[in-house]
């Protein structure tokens, strides 16, 4: 139903906003204002504040920000009619007239729930008769008190074809109303309706408002199915877009902060019954856009608990695909697995609500399923099969809508990546428990490195934060022999990852504050690369990416150039001057990438020494070197 403006103003002259707010947030009068802690984020210094003058509330922890209406939908879950219906009450306002049509569709609802309703309570009273005693010792058996039994509406559908049938017809609905409600059947071939539910446990689906608008039935005989048959889809109950359980467990997830979704309803009772009253369930369906936002309305990140099988883990893999097209800020999933062959009513029967809540609170976030599912799934001990498994990564971040949610999921996936790859041995950085595993005995190997370069990769980082998005792996795959180098690199990797697009003025100020500050003071005071011109902050991106690149690729290719040149020239002979020039121009590569680092390695300079000896002998000789061994270590 629309409102019009005029109507929602009046709402609002009528109740300022800090009384609506000072039911659940003491506020005190700061001025013009009014000051509390926050409802949305625990809090110790106050920082949510009421104008009535203004009309709004501001929250400055979390950025939430509204009036009365919007601070109903976000602390208690109600849509926006259904605030509008409840502060138009307590203004004392008369709800607008609907339309005519609005009105006889609104009569015509009225008259299902009215059905549902007088079916609801005659399951009830059957429960308590002779032949819905088996269903009662069924209910016993599952440990459900007479509380919860009637808390829950709990009840029983007799074997009979026509008992609700003909019980509904009395109390003076038509048969037309008992099937658009979904209580009868009507054959195709012409025979008279009868009911749906026979000789099953029934429970009651609740809408927003508890009023009944559907039924989940348990088939009593064990050789009956469906063993769960909920009611067909109608005007009132939408499958994908209902929540069981909901209305209940409202208040709870907003007083816990916390929602618990699992996939029935009889675990859903049980762990109501255990004292977990913030528990819905989704009713059998696949997880759909409807359904995470009604779950989102409850609490931002609600814990998915699924049963620990392989059932379970199949459906939590199956449920990544569809919750991350609609991730957004500050909304998402965390997963929690029972022990395995455990489900939500077994464990809390068998092992106590502590059990429960040890696995609720190891729950672990969306993002390490997606990285779980995907590195499980397949071998990563090839070149070939780590790329592979990086495009499948990336394929799934692209599922993601929201821009920001996805740049973040990248910035993690790249983290994660940069530590997986990085090889045995790697410092500068703590190797996850799962890298060794995965990299098997084909794992990378590190490259030997020198001071020169590592000390310019250091500052062109430090200089250039994004750098590191872009060269992540390469950086990752590099060895620093010095340790305090070592150290401060891995330091400064670590700053950027975490730091969410962090500036070079608070990376260098986090770099200072820490025990690798002496050594980022004597490099920009003492070293030469420090004036290097791409590392200055304002060279063009274009130009820091290029020599960036470049230096990397000239770090991975000495040594390989080092080991050519000296194999090249143990194996000095006659030959034409197109092959000397050939070894020639090797020995000018290594040359150039020899002055760009100014080594002060040992061997590098060893091996300087023998290779102007080896360049002098060829001179006079007039040597040439084996055809075939100039490698082509161009980009």
């Amino acid at each position: 139903m629309k409102f019009s403006d005029s109507f929602l103003d009046e709402i609002r002259a009528r109740l300022p906003v800090s009384q609506i707010v000072s039911r659940r947030v003491p506020l005190k009068r700061a001025g013009r204002e009014w000051k509390g802690l926050s409802p949305f984020n625990k809090e110790k210094t106050p920082s949510f504040t009421v104008n009535d003058q203004k009309g709004f509330y501001h929250c400055f922890s979390s950025g939430k920000h509204g009036d009365v209406f919007t601070f109903l939908m976000e602390t208690e879950g109600l849509s926006f009619p259904e605030a509008v219906e409840r502060l138009a009450g307590e203004a004392g306002l008369e709800l607008p007239k609907p339309d005519p049509q609005f009105e006889r569709v609104a009569k015509e609802r009225l008259g299902l729930l009215d059905a549902l309703e007088a079916a609801a309570q005659l399951f009830e009273d059957e429960l308590m008769t002779r032949e819905g005693r088996d269903a009662l010792l069924y209910a016993e058996r599952r440990g459900l008190t007479p509380q919860t039994l009637k808390e829950f509406r709990i009840g029983f559908a007799p074997q009979s074809r026509d008992t609700l049938k003909g019980a509904l017809l009395k109390k003076g609905f038509t048969e037309a109303q008992a099937l658009e409600a979904g209580l009868l059947i009507k054959p195709d071939d012409g025979r008279a309706t009868y009911d749906r539910f026979r000789n099953r446990l029934t429970i009651p689906i609740l809408d927003a408002k508890s009023r009944v608008i559907a039924f989940g039935a348990r088939a009593l005989d064990p050789a009956s199915e469906p063993k769960y048959l909920n009611s067909p889809e109608t005007r009132l109950f939408d499958k994908g877009s209902m929540v069981f359980n909901f209305a209940r467990a409202r208040k709870a997830a907003f007083d816990k902060g916390e929602l618990i979704v699992v996939e029935g309803y009889m675990d859903v009772i049980a762990l109501h019954q255990a004292g977990f009253t913030n528990t819905v369930a989704t009713l059998g369906t696949a997880f759909t856009e409807r359904q995470m936002e009604q779950l989102w309305l409850l609490a931002p990140e609600p814990i998915i608990c699924f049963d620990g099988d392989n059932a379970g883990e199949a459906a939590a893999a199956r449920a990544i695909d569809r919750m991350l097209p609609n991730l957004r800020e500050g909304h998402s999933f965390r997963f929690a697995f029972l022990p395995h062959g455990s489900d939500p009513d077994d464990l809390v029967r068998t092992k106590g609500a502590g059990a429960l809540a040890e696995c609720l609170a190891a729950a672990r976030p969306l993002i390490d399923m997606v990285w779980l599912r995907e590195l499980r799934g397949h071998a990563i001990d090839t070149p070939e099969r780590r790329a592979a498994f990086e495009e499948r990564l990336e394929r799934l971040l692209a599922e993601i809508g929201n821009a920001r949610v996805k740049d973040h999921y990248r910035r993690e996936v790249k983290s994660r990546l940069f530590s997986l790859w990085r090889p045995k041995g790697a410092r500068g950085g703590k190797q996850p428990a799962n890298a060794a595993s995965s990299q098997g005995a084909g794992g990378a190997t590190p490259v030997p490195s020198s001071y020169g370069f590592a000390t310019t990769i250091t500052l062109a980082l430090i200089n250039h934060p994004w750098l590191l998005d872009r060269f992540a792996e390469e950086v990752a795959s590099l060895e620093i022999r010095d340790k305090p180098l070592a150290a401060l690199l891995g330091f400064v990797t670590r700053t950027i990852f975490e730091g969410d697009g962090i500036t070079r003025e608070r990376l260098i100020e986090a770099v200072e504050a820490s025990s690798h500050g002496k050594l980022l003071a004597k490099l920009a005071r003492e070293s030469a690369f420090a004036r290097l011109a791409f590392l200055q902050p304002e060279s063009p991106e274009a130009e820091v990416e290029e020599h960036f690149a470049d230096l990397i690729f000239r770090w991975r290719a000495l040594p390989s150039l080092n080991r050519e040149l000296q194999e090249g020239a143990e194996l000095l002979s006659d030959g034409s001057d197109a092959e000397f020039e050939q070894f020639a121009e090797l020995q000018q590569q290594v040359a150039s990438a020899g002055s760009q680092h100014a080594s002060d390695d040992a061997g590098d300079r060893e091996f300087g020494e023998k290779f102007k000896e080896k360049i002098a002998q060829v001179t006079r000789d007039k040597g040439s070197w084996q055809k075939g061994r100039r490698p082509d270590h161009r980009r």
